[in-house]
C-alpha cells in the first residue's frame, strides 16, 4: 500500500465527486421497478477458462498486522533494540514492577548476539533481608505485549530468553493479568553464579489456569543484584501446524482460499528511507539473531519474527503461490543509481535461490536449516512497489529483469508501471495495477479492463479497495462496489491474472489505515462486509467463465457467471453473482442454455445475499456479521428462473449439476456426461 501523499486532495475531490454520483444514480431509480434478462451460456465448449491465481491476498506489515497479529508472538520489542544499537535504548513497552528506588533499568551494549548488541540490565537495590528489603511481590520488569496479552485457561504457552548475572539468581517469572494479579501461570527460577555467569538461555513451558484478555509477562525477584536480560519470546504452543501463525486470524485467511500470497508489502518493502526499508537477508535465520527493524511507514518497530522465511512458510500453509516483492532500490525519499543498483539485484538473486534453490546451495543450505529443505514454490516476484515514476525505475528495473531471466528464465516478473492504458516500454510478464478510490468510481471501473489489449502482459490489480467516507470501517457500499468491480475483472481474467485486496488485517489499536479485510484485537476478531464480499469468489480461480448477455433498464446492475467443481462432493455448479447497487428491487428473469433441455437437472441449489438494513452498516466485535452473506437453499430451480434482486445487495446463485451419464454438459476435470432436472418458469424471492 502506498501513502499517496502528492494526490490526497485530488482523491479527497474524487471522493465528493464520487458520492454525489453515488446519490444521484440512485435517486434516479427511486419508485422504479427495473427488469432485467440475463441469458446464460451453459456450455463449457463456449465458455473460457478462468486463470487458476485470479483471486488471493496482500499481506503488508501496516496497521499491526503482523507484528501483534498474524504473528503470535506476544512480546513487543522482545530483543530491547527498538531504540537502534545505541545505548541508551527504548525499551518500551518494557515497565519497573515496584519503586523506581528498588530497581534501575538500563542497556548496554552487552548482548551475546552479534547483529543485537542491546541487553537489559536491571539493578536491584533491595534484598530478602536486612535494611533495605524488597516488597513481597518482589521487583522486576513487565511487557504487556501488543495492548494486552490473550492469555487462556488450560493453554500453555513457551516462554524464552538469556539471562547473565555475576551472582547466582532467584527469579519469579510469571503470565499475570495487567496490574500484576491474578498469577495466570509461573515457574521459580534458581541458578548459581557459575551457571549464569554466561549468557544462558532459559526455556519454560507456563499452562495458564485462568483466561485474562489483557494480560502481561513479569520477571520478578526479592535478591539483590545485577542481572542482565536478552532476546525473550513468549508465544503460545497451539500455533497453526507450529509455524508461529495465529490460529484464529489463518482460518480467517484460508477461508478466502487464496490462490497467491503477495509479500511483505506494500509501502513497507520500501520505507521512508532506505536504511529502515525491509531486507530479507535481516529476516531470516534463528529469531534471536534477526536485528529487526524501524517500520518507519507505518512508524512502529518490527522485530521481524515474522520474515521472509516466514511468508513463504505461510503461502505454502494456505497452499497459495507466493509473490515475492523486493526493493528494487527504492523508498520514498531516496533512491539508488542504476550504475550502483548491482549488489541489490546479488540481493534478490539470492532470495531467490534461498527460496528455490537446492538445500546444498549457498542460500537453500539456510533455508534447510531452518527445516525446509524442500524448495518453495516462488513462481512470481514484483520489482519494487508504486515506484514506476521515479527517476531510475526503468533502468533499475532492467538490470533486475535481464539478471533474474537469466538465472531462472521461467520466473515471472511483475513490474510497477501501469500497462493497461498504453504498451509498456520493457518486457514485463504482468503489471502492477492499484486503485483506492470511491463506490461510485470503483463500481463504474467494473468494466476498466474491457478494452485493455489481450497481448502483452497482464494485469496484476494487487491493491484496490473503496476508501474515504464510502467505506467507513468497512462498510456495505464499500463491498458493494468492489463486488462490482471484481466480476469485471472475473469477466475479463484474460486480460486480468491476478487480483487482491488491501490492506488485509488491522490491529484496533492502531489503524494505519482503513478499511482492511479483518480487524482484531488481541482475543476477537471480524471479517468485513469487504472480507464477507471476497468469500463469494473463492470458487472463481480455476473455474470456467461463462458467455452471459445482460438486457436491463438499470445501470446498476452487473452480472457473471461461472462453471465450477467442489472438489467436497465432486459436483459440478453454474454460479450466477449479480450486484444490484442501486435502491431498486431488481425483477431479473436467468435463462441458462447451451445444452440439451431435455436432460437437464437441477437441485439441491442455493441462493446467498450479502446486504443490510443500511448501505453504511459495519460489523463489529459486537456485532461480528452484522453484514454477511445469508445462504438459503432455493425453493426450486430451472433453466428459467424468475428472481427478484434485492436493492443494495450482492447475490449468487449455485445451480447444482447432477450426473446421470447422458447430457453433454461435461465436467472440467473428468468429461463424464451430467444430467440437470429443471423447473420451468418458477420464481423465487
Amino acid at each position: 500500500m502506498g501513502s499517496h501523499k502528492a494526490s490526497s486532495s485530488r482523491f479527497f475531490i474524487n471522493v465528493f465527486i464520487g458520492i454525489c454520483f453515488v446519490w444521484q444514480s440512485f435517486a434516479l431509480e427511486i419508485d422504479k421497478n427495473p427488469n432485467a434478462q440475463l441469458f446464460v451460456n451453459a456450455s463449457e465448449a463456449a465458455g473460457r477458462p478462468i486463470p487458476e491465481t485470479l483471486f488471493g491476498i496482500t499481506f503488508e506489515e501496516i496497521n499491526h498486522a503482523g507484528a501483534g497479529g498474524l504473528w503470535a508472538e506476544l512480546l513487543s520489542n522482545r530483543g530491547f533494540e527498538a531504540g537502534g544499537q545505541n545505548t541508551p535504548s527504548n525499551i518500551d513497552p518494557w515497565s519497573i514492577i515496584g519503586d523506581e528506588s528498588l530497581l534501575i533499568l538500563s542497556t548496554d551494549r552487552s548482548s551475546c548476539f552479534e547483529r543485537n548488541t542491546v541487553a537489559l540490565r536491571m539493578d536491584v537495590l533491595c534484598d530478602n533481608q536486612g535494611t533495605n528489603v524488597c516488597p513481597a511481590g518482589g521487583v522486576g520488569v513487565y511487557n504487556p505485549g501488543f495492548w494486552g496479552m490473550n492469555i487462556e485457561k488450560g493453554k500453555t504457552y513457551k516462554v524464552v530468553f538469556y539471562v547473565r548475572s555475576s551472582t547466582s539468581i532467584n527469579l519469579s517469572l510469571a503470565l499475570a493479568g495487567s496490574n500484576g494479579t491474578p498469577l495466570l501461570a509461573s515457574a521459580n527460577i534458581s541458578a548459581s553464579d557459575s551457571d549464569v555467569s554466561s549468557w544462558t538461555k532459559m526455556e519454560f513451558l507456563l499452562e495458564a489456569s485462568e483466561t485474562n484478555h489483557n494480560s502481561r509477562l513479569q520477571l520478578t525477584t526479592t535478591q539483590k543484584g545485577v542481572i542482565w536480560f536478552d532476546q525473550f519470546s513468549a508465544t503460545p504452543l497451539d500455533t497453526h501446524m507450529g509455524h508461529g501463525f495465529r490460529n484464529d486470524l489463518f482460518q480467517m485467511l484460508a477461508e478466502v482460499k487464496p490462490q497467491f500470497l503477495r509479500f511483505p508489502g506494500g509501502s513497507f518493502v520500501e520505507g521512508e528511507w532506505l536504511t529502515n526499508a525491509f531486507r530479507w537477508k535481516e529476516t531470516v535465520g534463528p529469531w534471536e539473531e534477526r536485528p529487526g527493524h524501524f517500520n518507519d511507514v507505518w512508524k512502529y518497530w518490527t522485530d521481524d519474527g515474522l520474515g521472509y522465511f516466514e511468508f513463504l512458510q505461510l503461502a505454502e500453509d494456505l497452499g497459495a503461490l507466493p509473490v515475492w516483492v523486493f526493493n528494487g532500490g527504492f523508498s520514498h525519499n531516496d533512491q539508488v543509481e542504476t550504475i550502483s543498483v548491482p549488489p541489490f539485484v546479488k540481493e534478490t538473486l539470492d532470495g531467490i535461490e534461498f527460496a528455490r534453490g537446492d538445500p546444498d546451495s549457498t542460500w537453500g543450505s539456510v533455508r534447510a536449516a531452518m527445516g525446509h529443505p524442500e524448495p518453495f514454490d516462488l513462481r512470481y516476484v514484483a520489482v519494487g512497489n508504486q515506484d514506476c515514476g521515479k527517476k531510475n525505475y526503468r533502468g533499475n528495473y532492467l538490470k533486475f529483469y535481464e539478471a533474474i531471466k537469466d538465472a531462472y528464465p521461467n520466473m515471472q516478473i511483475i513490474s510497477n508501471c501501469d500497462g493497461s492504458s498504453g504498451q509498456l516500454d520493457h518486457p514485463a510478464d504482468l503489471y502492477d495495477f492499484h486503485v483506492y478510490t470511491s463506490a461510485s468510481n470503483m463500481f463504474s471501473m467494473a468494466r476498466k479492463f474491457d478494452q485493455v489489449s489481450r497481448s502483452g502482459p497482464k494485469a496484476f490489480v494487487s491493491e484496490y479497495s473503496v476508501t474515504g467516507k464510502d467505506a467507513g470501517k468497512g462498510s456495505l457500499l464499500a463491498a458493494l462496489a468492489e463486488a462490482a468491480f471484481l466480476l469485471g475483472l472475473e469477466k475479463n481474467s484474460d486480460a486480468v491474472a491476478m487480483a487482491s485486496y488491501a490492506p488485509l488485517l488491522v490491529n484496533e489499536n492502531d489503524r494505519r489505515a482503513t478499511p482492511d479485510t479483518i480487524v482484531f484485537n488481541s482475543s476477537q476478531l471480524y471479517g468485513t462486509p469487504s472480507y464477507w464480499m471476497q468469500t463469494l469468489f473463492t470458487e472463481s480461480s480455476g473455474a470456467t467463465l461463462l458467455n452471459t448477455t445482460l438486457k436491463s433498464t438499470s445501470t446498476l446492475l452487473v452480472t457473471s457467471a461461472i462453471l465450477w467443481k467442489d472438489s467436497a462432493n465432486e459436483k459440478n455448479y453454474i454460479r450466477i453473482k449479480a450486484v444490484n447497487f442501486g435502491n431498486s428491487s431488481i425483477n431479473l428473469n436467468i435463462s441458462v442454455g447451451g445444452f440439451d433441455t431435455n436432460s437437464i437437472q437441477l437441485s439441491g441449489s442455493s441462493k446467498t445475499v450479502l446486504t443490510s438494513g443500511k448501505l453504511m452498516d459495519e460489523n463489529s466485535f459486537q456485532q461480528p456479521k452484522k453484514v454477511a452473506p445469508k445462504q438459503i437453499p432455493l425453493k426450486s430451480a430451472g433453466k428459467d428462473m424468475q428472481v427478484t434482486l434485492s436493492q443494495y445487495s450482492f447475490t449468487s446463485f449455485d445451480l447444482l449439476e447432477e450426473y446421470t451419464g447422458s447430457a453433454h454438459l461435461q465436467d472440467p476435470s473428468t468429461k463424464r456426461g451430467l444430467k440437470l432436472k429443471t423447473n420451468d418458469n418458477i420464481s423465487d424471492s
